[in-house]
């Protein structure tokens, strides 16, 4: 029992780690998220999906100039990329 519990502690700690950034900026300040996509587009990339992640940065999923698929958080005032995954 004591194993199991352990077990269970340890997977939910883990799971905070896979959470992305956080973005503390005001809503009011951020890009207009067509700006946004195009500035990502012309350097670029291919946007699949785009969405605001939890910790209210945008965030995309699609590929690079390179084909490579990426997972990329970005600052929503800024476009500065955060974390990539």
């Amino acid at each position: 029992m004591k194993l199991k519990l352990t077990a269970i502690v340890l997977a939910l700690s883990g799971t905070a780690a896979f959470a992305g950034p956080t973005c503390n900026v005001p809503q009011e300040k951020w890009m207009k998220e067509a700006d946004f996509k195009a500035q990502m587009e012309k350097q670029g990339y291919q946007i699949k999906t785009f969405k605001v992640s939890k910790g209210q940065c945008y965030e995309i999923y699609g590929f690079d100039k390179a084909g490579k698929k990426v997972e990329i958080y970005f600052d929503p005032a800024t476009g500065a990329e955060l974390e990539r995954k």
